[in-house]
C-alpha cells in the first residue's frame, strides 16, 4: 500500500473511530504512543494522519493539553472543503443514493471544456454523464470530462464508469488528483436541466465549476456539477490561523 492510501486508510479509521468507535463518547483522543500501538503503525505515520485531520479541523492538537476531538466539526454531515464521492455525500446526509442516468461518449471537446483543460479545441475527451439520486430523487447532475491522451487503458466497460470517476483515473489514467479549484455559483435549470431533476424551467439550482490538477499543476479532469436545492446541506470549514 502507498503511503499517501496507508495515511488515508489511518484518517478514515481514526473519523470512523472518533464518530461512531471507541472514542465516540471522549473529548480527547490518547497520547501518540498508546494511538500508535493501538493502529499498528508507526508514530510518524500517525502523525502525518493527525496533521491532515487537525488542517481539517477535526481535531486540535495543543501543547501540554494534547489531541482535542472537536465534536461541532464532527458533527457536520457534508463538507465543501474536503473532497467527497456523491454516493457518500448523499449518504452521509442521511439518505439513500442511486444512479438515475449513466452515459459516456467520446467527442471533440467543446468549449470552454478544452480551455479548461488547456488542450486544442476539439482534441477528444471522454464525457461522462450522471444523475445521481436521493431516496430515488434526482439530487445531482454531472459531466466529467477526461482528454483521451491520459487515458492509458482503453479496455474500460460502461460499467466502470458507473462508479467515482476517481476510481477511473487511479485504474486506466494512472492519475490521483492532488488539488482543485472548484467555483460555485447559483444557477437556473434551463430545458434540458429541468427535464432531469423534473422541476421547472427558472428552478433555482447550485453550480460547482470543479478543475482537478495533478501533482504537476497540470489539469486532469473538468467536473461541471449541478445540485437541486433542499437535498444537500453543503457547510464550508475556514480555518483561522
Amino acid at each position: 500500500m502507498g503511503e499517501s492510501m496507508q495515511m488515508q486508510t489511518v484518517r478514515m479509521r481514526l473519523l470512523r473511530e472518533m464518530k461512531e468507535g471507541v472514542y465516540r463518547y471522549s473529548n480527547m483522543l490518547p497520547r501518540e504512543e498508546v494511538l500508535a500501538e493501538r493502529l499498528e503503525i508507526s508514530r510518524t505515520q500517525l502523525r502525518d494522519s493527525l496533521a491532515q485531520l487537525e488542517r481539517e479541523g477535526f481535531i486540535s492538537r495543543r501543547q501540554g493539553v494534547g489531541t482535542v476531538i472537536n465534536r461541532h466539526v464532527l458533527a457536520v454531515k457534508v463538507r465543501m472543503d474536503i473532497e467527497i464521492e456523491f454516493m457518500d455525500m448523499i449518504a452521509q446526509s442521511g439518505r439513500t443514493p442511486g444512479i438515475l442516468v449513466s452515459r459516456f461518449e467520446t467527442m471533440p471537446a467543446p468549449e470552454p471544456v478544452s480551455t479548461r483543460l488547456a488542450i486544442p479545441a476539439g482534441e477528444g475527451v471522454l464525457r461522462v454523464e450522471r444523475l445521481i439520486a436521493a431516496d430515488g430523487v434526482p439530487a445531482i447532475y454531472c459531466e466529467d470530462y477526461i482528454p483521451l491522451s491520459l487515458i492509458k487503458k482503453k479496455d474500460y466497460a460502461e460499467e466502470e464508469l458507473e462508479k467515482p470517476i476517481f476510481s477511473f483515473l487511479k485504474r486506466y489514467c494512472d492519475l490521483e488528483p492532488y488539488m482543485d479549484i472548484t467555483e460555485v455559483q447559483p444557477a437556473v435549470a434551463n430545458a434540458k436541466l429541468a427535464g432531469l431533476f423534473g422541476v421547472p424551467e427558472g428552478t433555482p439550482l447550485l453550480y460547482l465549476d470543479e478543475l482537478d490538477y495533478d501533482k504537476e499543476g497540470m489539469p486532469m479532469l473538468y467536473s461541471p456539477q449541478y445540485y437541486i436545492g433542499g437535498v444537500i446541506k453543503h457547510t464550508l470549514l475556514r480555518m483561522k490561523f
